[in-house]
């Protein structure tokens, strides 16, 4: 274990050039190239040392045929969620996987079928969307509740209500991207008793739990009878920023379950991992504890900094300080202007480049994501950006 590293966050990283979604995919997605690229939902810090030597080591040989797991990365996964959230799981209960995204579709189709209804709690995840209907089944929108200050909570009056015998999924994003909330035991409870009495299976992405600034439960963790009804997708991905090693797992207690998404991911071949991924995911696991303690520490100081920055100009774009990720969901809603005036002065005159709230779903209208996962003197430059307009 590695202790009392301090980790360089202020450093600039140039990311043009290299193949980078975030920065050079910024002409196909928004049709401009000079804007400030704050939208996909990766850190612009460096990833450890600890997971570069050990790629490196691992490269020593040259070779980068087929790799298999070893009971060393199932154990680091299991010490990783036993002592960063309290979850005691076996190496039975895990399947590996190479990405949350795939393994959301492969449950859709594993536990339920064509014309059967997910349900979906907005705004949400865009991919979850594309999910449920590219396997011919329905989405079910159960929106969240907010109040003036833009917190949001479950509305499961709501969600009870649109339930019908063709319901088999509930996609459950904890901690909830973009809203950012960290749902309370409570909730989850709640949330689950009703996936329960009605049969629903719980397909929940915990793949934000460990960048969480309260106490996270992960949901399957509460009680062996919500264990049974769920599966729960997760990865390094985020936390280490090694999303593009396309390494993850998932995870149920119940036997079946379990063996149904397995069935469904081998026919799909999503249980095929990059040689470097399991390599990254054993070393952030055994050596990551206090790279999270001080990445969270810079993320929330970034939080507090836009929030403060903004309220300083007297700007009236407003948000949640989140409970979770590096994520803002920006509420324009004060400005007056419409969604599609938002959108255009972001890209024409802002020069930024932020996810579009509509993409999450009908609630996102006048709303946009903003990465917060990048250098204060970065995010400086866009929030001055952003003070010109609004």
């Amino acid at each position: 274990m590695l202790n009392n590293i301090e980790y360089n966050f202020d450093e600039e990283i140039n990311r043009k050039n290299t193949n980078c979604a975030k920065y050079d995919g910024l002409k196909k997605y928004f049709g401009y190239e000079d804007l400030n690229p704050l939208w996909v939902a990766d850190m612009d810090f460096k990833t450890p040392s600890f997971i570069n030597d050990a790629i490196i080591k691992a490269a020593s040989n040259s070779l980068y045929g087929y790799s298999v797991d070893t009971s060393e990365l199932y154990a680091s996964i299991i010490n990783w969620q036993k002592n960063e959230h309290d979850w005691q799981i076996e190496q039975k209960d895990i399947f590996m996987i190479n990405g949350v995204v795939p393994a959301y579709s492969a449950c859709i189709e594993a536990f339920s079928e064509i014309g059967d209804e997910v349900i979906v709690q907005t705004p949400i995840y865009p991919p979850l969307f594309k999910c449920v209907t590219v396997n011919g089944r329905i989405v079910v929108v159960n929106e969240l509740k907010k109040d003036e200050n833009n917190y949001y909570t479950m509305d499961l009056e709501d969600l009870e209500k649109k339930i019908t015998s063709k319901t088999k999924i509930l996609a459950l994003c904890s901690p909830h991207n973009p809203v950012g909330r960290v749902w309370s035991k409570e909730e989850l409870e709640k949330l689950a008793n009703i996936c329960i009495k009605h049969n629903i299976i719980i397909v929940s992405d915990e793949i934000h739990s460990d960048i969480t600034f309260k106490k996270f439960t992960p949901i399957a963790s509460i009680s062996k009878e919500i264990a049974n009804q769920t599966i729960t997708l997760n990865s390094p991905g985020k936390t280490f920023n090694i999303a593009g090693l396309n390494c993850a797992y998932a995870i149920s207690k119940n036997e079946e379950i379990l063996n149904k998404f397995k069935k469904i991911a081998i026919k799909r071949e999503i249980n095929s991992i990059n040689f470097f991924g399991y390599v990254s995911t054993k070393a952030a696991y055994e050596n990551g504890s206090v790279f999270v303690k001080e990445l969270k520490k810079y993320i929330m100081n970034n939080i507090l900094f836009t929030k403060d920055y903004l309220k300083n100009i007297n700007s009236k774009i407003d948000f949640f300080i989140p409970e979770a990720t590096y994520l803002l969901w920006l509420d324009f809603s004060k400005t007056g202007l419409s969604h599609d005036e938002i959108k255009d002065i972001l890209l024409t005159k802002c020069k930024i480049a932020l996810n579009d709230g509509v993409s999450f779903g009908s609630n996102g209208s006048k709303y946009f994501r903003l990465n917060t996962a990048l250098s204060k003197k970065t995010l400086e430059i866009a929030l001055k950006q952003l003070s010109y307009e609004f």
